[in-house]
């Protein structure tokens, strides 16, 4: 009876226990169905669509940069794909050393190479993928895809990479790219939302030159391409595309056989040289030496190179014709004299004796050595170059009358050039020297300070742009025109050229008859005068000045040696010209830095750009080799026919350098280009 009484108590436990179980499996069932039903009825659209973000991965596509051409079509910047090993810090399964050493196993990484990756990581934190080497061959890519699995966060990626076929030629005016820099990316903030969303995936910007200043019309629109991922990141086909659309086509207005010829010419030697359409102010030639080659910065310049360019006593980063500022020695006298007719402070037949000194205050202002020229007009102040007449008629004026009449010239002003980074020099003024010197004691403007401005020494400091600027408006008559580099803007699409509108020409006023004194005397300057050497036997008839201007101060009972001073505190060479000299079509300003006279040395440079741009003849080797050496004899050696000068130079080593084709084909975007140009009026000679 106990027995049985104990059986039917453990019957009842187990039913209360398989209800108790029953209950909570149909608990459990119903709450998966409530699950179930909530997230496939109440969150169907939520969760498909984030399911859908995790399958397929949006991702921009970055255009193709546009080119870069000179005014006749030729490429001077352009693009070409290569493949690239690019690593992903946050999804590195190993260390970063760890996996670089062993990458260094199956693809050859060189130190220098290491070196660039570790700056490019400290500068660039937020970046996912940095690339450790480029420009990989079909044989390194092909060795990394059969042992790709081994390296989970390193990829092998097709990119563009920006080439400049001639290397340093013209490299201050074209300029170059580079990574955006957390600065760059943190303007960009400040930008619109279009071109914010515009550069999304965008990893170079132009950083100096055409490249930094037409940014938005030569990086293009960027598409957007749908892909679908794997679990592990990887794209595994493309779903949808939107390709990018192609930057614009940026025309200049150089002549890059001009500038080739006028580098070649400087050598190993500094210096620049701005050359002036007057009628238009496009610039045909923009030439600062020493220069550098681009190419250098388009993956990120390593260690050694940026030292070697940044340490050098020469600095070859320095844009000297936008940033080297310069007193401009006698190439300032035909302006003094036009302030002088302008204002009425002398007549042009206003003689005065030269004595080959000067004393104003008890100092001594010395001119040619201390031998005179004697009785001195403004005809012969100019061709001959007398100090003492410029010493006396700055006395006249004052230094707020020439800074006055200076400063519509562009001295001591920025021109506006189409170009960023540009310097504005200095026009000296008492105003100026209030606002410049914090001392009292040297905010006072002193009468002896203005006598050697008159001789373009003293405060004055400018650019060669300006003093080219200044130039080509006294060549045309006084109708200054704002500089620019860049003629026209090619869309990638219809291939219309688009001329880039100008600001008006600003008429300063100058008198016709005042104007062709000066000018009579500048050409009197290439006939007898201090540059006549220069141009014996040139086909056309130019007028210019030279100049010779002090790099650092000697003492008034000094005398200058440069057989006795360190090379760079030797005086500078400079030169102004035009031509030809009765409807000038070009007009340049030149200086040669610490090569002494500028008759010897800055003139006959003018010289060999006149004669290719007038007359279509491009120097022979022997006299190219006297120039740059300094030794430049007349009259010059049988020039060549420009037309017949191999161009491009090295055609094949410049393609094998850069893996582009030099010159553009007919049907090109760059032939397309020129022939548009040259309908808007702007084809060389």
């Amino acid at each position: 009876m106990t027995e049985l009484r104990n059986v039917e108590a453990d019957l009842a436990r187990f039913r209360v226990r398989v209800l108790v179980a029953s209950i909570l499996v149909v608990v459990a069932f119903l709450l998966l169905a409530t699950r179930l039903v909530y997230l496939q009825v109440v969150r169907h659209e939520e969760l498909n669509e984030q399911a859908e973000s995790n399958r397929i991965a949006i991702v921009p596509v970055v255009p193709n940069r546009g080119l870069i051409l000179d005014r006749n079509g030729i490429v001077l910047a352009t693009n070409y794909s290569a493949y690239t090993l690019e690593i992903m810090p946050a999804r590195l399964a190993r260390s970063l050393d760890r996996t670089i050493e062993d990458l260094s196993q199956v693809i050859d990484i060189q130190p220098r190479e290491k070196r660039r990756f570790r700056k490019l990581l400290e500068e660039s934190k937020s970046v996912d993928s940095l690339p450790i080497r480029t420009r990989l061959t079909d044989e390194e890519v092909a060795r990394f895809a059969a042992q790709s699995y081994r390296f989970p966060g390193v990829d092998i990626k097709a990119r563009l990479f920006r080439s400049y076929p001639w290397g340093e030629l013209a490299s201050h005016v074209v300029g170059y790219i580079g990574r955006v820099n957390q600065a760059e990316k943190k303007a960009m903030e400040d930008w619109e939302e279009e071109d914010q969303a515009n550069y999304r995936g965008t990893e170079y910007i132009g950083k100096l030159g055409v490249e930094q200043a037409f940014e938005k019309q030569l990086h293009g629109i960027t598409g957007v391409e749908q892909v679908e991922t794997s679990a592990g990141g990887r794209a595994v086909r493309s779903l949808a595309n939107r390709p990018g659309t192609p930057g614009n086509t940026v025309v200049l207005s150089i002549d890059i056989k001009l500038q080739k010829l006028i580098e070649d010419m400087y050598g190993e030697r500094r210096g620049a040289l701005v050359a002036l359409d007057p009628q238009t102010g496009q610039v045909l030639a923009f030439v600062s030496k020493p220069t550098f080659d681009p190419n250098l910065f388009v993956d990120g310049i390593d260690v050694e190179n940026w030292q070697m360019l940044n340490e050098s006593i020469d600095k070859p980063l320095l844009n000297r014709a936008l940033r080297g500022t310069y007193p401009p020695g006698s190439t300032y006298k035909p302006f003094m004299a036009m302030a002088a007719l302008q204002t009425g402070k002398r007549s042009a037949s206003h003689v005065i004796h030269d004595g080959g000194s000067w004393s104003f205050g008890g100092h001594v202002f010395r001119s040619h050595g201390d031998h005179g020229l004697g009785a001195v007009d403004m005809h012969t102040s100019i061709v001959k170059s007398s100090n003492v007449y410029y010493y006396t008629l700055a006395n006249e004026l004052g230094v707020d009358t020439m800074h006055d009449f200076m400063k519509p010239l562009g001295f001591g002003q920025l021109t506006g050039i189409d170009l960023q980074g540009e310097l504005r020099g200095v026009l000296p003024s008492q105003a100026w020297k209030r606002g410049y010197f914090k001392r009292p004691e040297h905010q006072k403007w002193y009468a002896g300070e203005t006598i050697s401005l008159g001789i373009g020494q003293g405060y004055n400091s400018f650019t060669m742009l300006q003093l080219a600027q200044a130039t080509a408006t006294l060549a045309n008559n006084g109708v200054k025109h704002k500089p620019h580099v860049v003629v026209a803007v090619q869309e990638p699409i219809t291939h219309k050229a688009v001329p880039v509108p100008r600001a008006a020409p600003v008429d300063l006023g100058f008198k016709p008859e005042h104007v062709a004194i000066v000018r009579k005397a500048m050409v009197g300057v290439t006939q007898q005068g201090t540059s006549a050497r220069a141009f014996t036997g040139a086909g056309y008839l130019s007028g210019g000045k030279t100049g010779t201007a002090q790099a650092v101060g000697i003492g008034a009972k000094e005398k200058y040696n440069a057989s006795k001073m360190e090379e760079h505190q030797r005086d500078h060479a400079l030169y102004i010209a035009f031509a030809p000299a009765d409807d000038p079509k070009i007009a340049l300003a030149v200086i040669v830095e610490n090569a002494g006279f500028g008759a010897a040395h800055a003139a006959p440079i003018a010289r060999r750009v006149f004669d290719y741009w007038l007359m279509g003849q491009y120097p022979n080797e022997e006299d190219l080799a006297a120039v740059r050496q300094g030794k430049a004899a007349a009259p010059i050696g049988k020039p060549r026919n420009a037309a017949e000068v191999p161009w491009p130079p090295d055609a094949g080593a410049a393609a094998a350098t850069t893996n582009v084709i030099a010159t553009p084909a007919a049907g090109t975007d760059a032939a397309a280009a020129a022939a548009a140009i040259r309908r808007v009026g702007t084809a060389a000679p």
